[in-house]
């Protein structure tokens, strides 16, 4: 089983900044992509960025380009997602997620693990 665990979540006013991070734990694949996905009040669930093994293959949702980063660690096992110049409508709880594989997906489906979720909430 694996374990990611979500922090970084909170409350900033448009214009600001914040860095998510979700640790993988337990019993880890040998080579795996991670991703972030979101899911406002109301809404469905959507893909937001992700990375392969290596971190050097990212996709980002449109919505999110050139405004958030996604990056892994040293050790591979945690994943950031620095988000800037945030708005309202990021508004969401945000996912980790992982997959057995070394290639990154924007597909939820393709996502075999997942965390609680962090709360980001931004003020207009």
């Amino acid at each position: 089983q694996v374990q990611l665990v979500e922090s970084g979540g909170g409350l900033v006013q448009a214009g600001g900044s914040l860095r998510l991070s979700c640790a993988a734990s337990g019993r880890t694949f040998s080579t795996y992509a991670m991703g972030w996905f979101r899911q406002a009040p109301g809404k469905e669930r959507e893909f937001v960025a992700a990375i392969n093994w290596a971190g050097d293959n990212t996709y980002y949702a449109d919505s999110v380009k050139s405004r958030f980063t996604i990056s892994r660690g040293g050790a591979k096992n945690t994943v950031y997602l620095q988000m800037n110049s945030l708005k309202p409508e990021d508004t969401a709880v945000y996912y980790c997620a992982t997959r057995g594989f070394p290639r990154a997906t924007m597909l939820e489906h393709e996502y075999e693990y997942w965390g609680q979720g962090t709360q980001v909430t931004v003020s207009s």
